[in-house]
């Protein structure tokens, strides 16, 4: 068996002072891909780096220092890394992608028979030029994906993508979906390019899977308000993966915090165990 979790720490400096430290030293799983670091390697907390025998890829945002930031860590050394999903594959050039490669959105590395990579996709806003950046990072990275996917066929690999991928997909996914049909993150295009990842790409949302016809496990609450006690939250928080490694998952769930005051971020791990 094989335990992936992944979780937006909402700044590691921030989440290691409330409890990120003891998850990482105590958690059973394997690889733990984290988003929204807002630090560069040097800046990351020694107590983190030493709760648990990890190695880590980190990829910053160089582009505007102190936001996002991607990690991977993993507990054997990682057989190859990427940063951002500009590299051609099988000479294959993805059109827009070298906008984000300093953007500290994307990291991947190659384990064993898998491709793990860890994504903080861009939050939007609607009707602003974030939600454009937002459209043209969405359009490259889908190529990229399906590009990806071929070649880890190829070689014989798996692929998942996890992180906070800022979109609800369907009604199933937010509390309230009705107060947020004009909202980033479950506005009709954005749900639709997810559609089309898993209906004419080939992925599948692994969470979701198994757990279908459900509303939830919700994964992001608000600060605001009482969401997290009322479970007001949004799903966002994906494992996207091809579908033979998909196939191979057997337990997802949400290591949802006991209490609102015990929680670390206003994200909570996703974690899914596939047996390999």
């Amino acid at each position: 068996m094989r335990t992936i979790a992944t979780v937006n720490v909402n700044g590691i400096r921030a989440a290691a002072k409330k409890g990120l430290v003891p998850w990482l030293a105590n958690t059973t799983a394997d690889v733990v891909l984290l988003q929204e670091v807002r630090a560069a390697e040097d800046q990351i907390p020694a107590e983190a780096r030493e709760a648990g025998d990890w190695h880590w890829t980190v990829a910053p945002s160089l582009a505007a220092k102190g936001r996002a930031g991607v990690a991977v860590l993993t507990r054997t050394p990682p057989e190859a890394v990427r940063i951002g999903f500009s590299a051609p594959i099988d000479e294959r050039v993805i059109d827009g992608a070298a906008e984000f490669d300093t953007a500290g959105r994307y990291a991947e590395v190659d384990l064993p028979g898998l491709t793990v990579a860890s994504l903080y996709l861009p939050s939007g806003e609607t009707d602003t030029p974030r939600q454009v950046e937002k459209e043209r990072f969405m359009a490259a990275f889908a190529d990229y994906l399906e590009a990806a996917a071929a070649r880890s066929a190829a070689t014989g690999r798996e692929l998942v993508v996890c992180g906070d991928w800022n979109i609800a997909h369907a009604e199933a996914d937010l509390k309230n979906w009705k107060a947020n049909k004009k909202t980033a993150g479950f506005l009709p295009g954005e749900r639709a390019w997810l559609t089309d990842l898993y209906d004419n790409r080939g992925f599948v949302d692994v969470v979701r899977a198994l757990h279908p016809g459900v509303e939830g496990p919700y994964s992001w609450w608000s600060y605001r308000g009482r969401a997290f006690d009322n479970d007001a939250g949004w799903r966002i928080d994906l494992h996207v993966a091809t579908p033979a490694l998909a196939a191979k998952a057997v337990k997802a769930w949400v290591d949802r915090a006991a209490t609102h005051d015990t929680r670390w971020s206003d994200h909570a791990p996703v974690q899914v165990t596939y047996d390999h």
